[in-house]
């Protein structure tokens, strides 16, 4: 039988040494945190939003569990190196917009939900792929080639595949 350390093992850029702390850190029982979003706020990994008028302000996250907030900045580090996993890719797509540090904290929120989920569910993780956002949403996808060739003065022409050339 696994343990939950077994499976926190299974998350990218977390090995064992670092799913021992973090058993220590949380206790290892999800019972005082009734759902992902509320480890990740004691954490300190929410998105900070402050925003009056229309105006959107800093968006610092708060200050929470210096420990596992550092260990997860260094594990998500660690798990943006594999360029064909899911958080490399959720990584690139954020830091293209908004800059690699907030991608960072987006990815370090990512891990923090599925430590949740594995600790909570006694599950070990399950690899989305590099593919999972743009088969989620063809649409976007094909939104974002058309925009991205417009800009470098190309056309592009989508035409949907025959059933028998796959």
């Amino acid at each position: 039988m696994t343990t939950g350390l077994d499976n926190l093992d299974t998350i990218p850029g977390i090995g064992r040494l670092a799913a021992e702390i973090i058993g220590a850190e949380t206790g290892g029982d999800m019972a005082p945190f009734a759902t992902a979003g509320h480890l990740t706020s004691w954490i300190g990994l929410c998105p900070g939003q402050n925003a009056s008028a229309g105006v959107n302000k800093s968006g610092r996250t708060r200050a929470g569990n210096s420990h596992l907030k550092r260990l997860l900045g260094v594990a998500a580090m660690s798990a943006i190196k594999d360029k064909t996993s899911y958080l490399a890719v959720f990584y690139r797509r954020i830091a293209t917009r908004r800059g690699g540090k907030r991608a960072l904290v987006a990815v370090m929120h990512k891990l923090a939900i599925a430590i949740w989920h594995i600790l909570h569910d006694k599950v070990p993780y399950r690899e989305l792929g590099a593919g999972h956002l743009s088969t989620r949403t063809p649409e976007r996808t094909m939104r974002r080639m058309i925009k991205e060739a417009n800009r470098l003065g190309l056309t592009l022409r989508f035409e949907p595949i025959a059933a028998g050339c796959r």
